[in-house]
């Protein structure tokens, strides 16, 4: 009986776990930015506010999830993209208030723990990081046998940002101001099950099939294209 009280016998595996660990380090280190701190495998990522040139600096925090659009990773197995998603949705958000993106965290849930899928949904994580300017410094991974399937996943992210309170938006938003549209390539990953539905359950689509008459892509192709990340235009 003894025997089947190991982490094991329950489905979780600690040196996937560890092997996981060690592949993450080259994608945390890609996303350094000024103000982060070594904190030599602590369980907290640390960043400093002071010299980033702020006078009366305000954190701006944002949390979500890639949605329904996972449906359709999970299916095509677009695990990178997965990840870009995940930063897109958190950082999109706090541009909204003038934030500029600092840090970010990723939390991965994960059926049964495959190295290979974290490192590519985490490379994934540290490229949309990148396009930001953000530091990665932190996550979790957290395996769920009883709850999840092997194979599915679900990765959550957080993303703190900075702004000077005098450029909080939209207080300084006037009449006559420019209103200024950045072009949105597909969805983002917002209104899938909408889409979903109206593309697979009713029209019939084929994710395979040309994403329109004439389309040299797919419309999983479409469909699946990384949200766009707009820090680099709102820098």
């Amino acid at each position: 009986m003894a025997d089947d009280l190991t982490y094991a016998a329950a489905g979780v595996s600690l040196d996937a776990a560890d092997a996981v660990v060690e592949r993450l380090k080259g994608a945390v280190r890609s996303t350094v930015r000024p103000g982060v701190i070594d904190a030599h495998g602590g369980f907290a990522g640390l960043l400093a506010l002071n010299g980033l040139g702020y006078e009366d600096p305000v954190l701006v925090a944002g949390t979500d999830g890639v949605g329904t659009k996972l449906e359709l990773h999970r299916e095509a197995g677009s695990l990178h993209a997965a990840g870009i998603d995940c930063v897109a949705m958190c950082v999109n958000d706090i541009l909204c208030v003038g934030a500029e993106p600092l840090l970010f965290l990723d939390y991965v849930s994960i059926g049964a723990l495959d190295p290979d899928m974290v490192d590519a949904i985490v490379a994934g994580v540290a490229e949309g990081c990148r396009q930001a300017g953000c530091a990665l410094i932190g996550g979790e991974m957290s395996e769920h046998p009883d709850l999840m399937a092997p194979g599915e996943f679900d990765p959550v992210g957080f993303a703190v940002g900075i702004v000077d309170r005098s450029a909080i938006l939209p207080q300084r938003v006037a009449a006559g101001d420019r209103i200024i549209g950045f072009e949105s390539p597909g969805l983002r990953s917002n209104g899938y099950s909408l889409a979903r539905r109206a593309l697979l359950d009713r029209a019939g689509r084929d994710l395979d099939a040309p994403a329109w008459s004439g389309a040299h892509h797919s419309l999983g192709d479409e469909l699946l294209r990384p949200s766009a990340i707009y820090a680099p235009a709102m820098a």
